[in-house]
């Protein structure tokens, strides 16, 4: 058991990366709710919305508003995702406490998903993570398709490297890996992790598994092995990124919860307030969500 971490964070990007690819829009209303029973879990940080375009995003259009109306726990970091300097402008208007800014290690989906090639799109994240950092905001970098490209097929670690040096000399506080198709394995964990890790320190580092073939629990106690003990996840496994064919949703917090208390690692989070959420979420989208704990302790309540 120690070669685990004692405590692990974990950041909900529900709010966020699991509704902007749900054809359902939820009211404002339903997101501040939802999002007040999440800031009362013991999360650390959630990711609440998202300011690109309403056009790219209309499910996130709201942003905004909901930034205004959240209550804030001063326990919990507010993030939201950002793409350039008007996107940064509107989201500190909205009071956010941190900005993640994104781009991938593959060409293709970097173009796909920014409309910009990887060496246009430097420097406009540059600017907003100069920008936001004068402002004393954290700032975290999302590399996605780290593992594997929809269009490009398994993408090269020294690509997913490059990417990293640039951002974090930009000045990014972390940076949060993404297996963007959920495809990746233990092996391909375990092989970007050593080249990572031999050039940054595990407090920088971040993995946000999704979980299309059921391999996210797996890479994440892969990635425990190594120390890692920050995790992005979302409730009920809720999620999929629009420009990603075939990506299904967020590895579930319910179910991150229960392998780590599990193993006996702290995290601060309550389940029962998670499942609480999840419930809530779930009949505001009028569907079932995927994660294996949240549909097994309801069905337990039920019997």
């Amino acid at each position: 058991m120690a070669r685990f971490p004692e405590f692990v964070q974990i950041k909900e990007v529900g709010p966020r990366d699991g509704l902007q690819n749900e054809e359902k829009r939820v009211p404002t209303a339903d997101k501040v709710s939802w999002i007040d029973l999440l800031s009362a879990s013991g999360l650390q940080e959630i990711e609440y919305s998202s300011f690109v375009h309403p056009k790219w995003v209309p499910q996130l259009s709201d942003a905004h508003e909901v930034g205004n109306k959240i209550k804030r726990n001063p326990n919990v970091r507010y993030s939201a995702l950002v793409p350039n300097r008007k996107g940064l402008e509107l989201a500190l208007e909205a009071g956010i406490d941190g900005a993640s800014v994104f781009m991938s290690a593959s060409e293709t989906h970097n173009k796909k998903n920014i409309n910009k090639s990887i060496a246009e799109t430097f420097p406009v994240l540059g600017e907003v993570i100069r920008d936001a950092k004068q402002e004393n905001k954290h700032v975290t970098g999302y590399v996605s398709t780290v593992f594997d490209c929809p269009y490009e097929g398994r993408i090269n670690p020294d690509k997913v490297i490059r990417v990293c040096e640039q951002l974090f000399e930009y000045g990014v506080d972390d940076i949060s890996f993404g297996d963007t198709i959920g495809t990746a394995v233990p092996p391909q964990v375990e092989n970007l992790l050593n080249m990572v890790l031999a050039r940054y320190p595990k407090e920088k580092i971040i993995l946000h598994f999704h979980d299309t073939r059921g391999m996210a629990i797996a890479n994440i106690l892969q990635s425990l092995e190594y120390g890692i003990y920050r995790f992005d996840s979302s409730v009920g496994g809720l999620g999929g990124c629009p420009y990603a064919p075939g990506a299904a949703g967020n590895v579930a917090t319910n179910d991150v919860l229960y392998l780590l208390h599990g193993l006996g690692i702290r995290t601060g989070v309550d389940e029962k307030k998670i499942q609480e959420a999840t419930r809530h979420i779930q009949k505001k989208l009028g569907k079932p969500l995927p994660s294996k704990s949240f549909a097994a302790v309801a069905g337990e309540q039920l019997g």
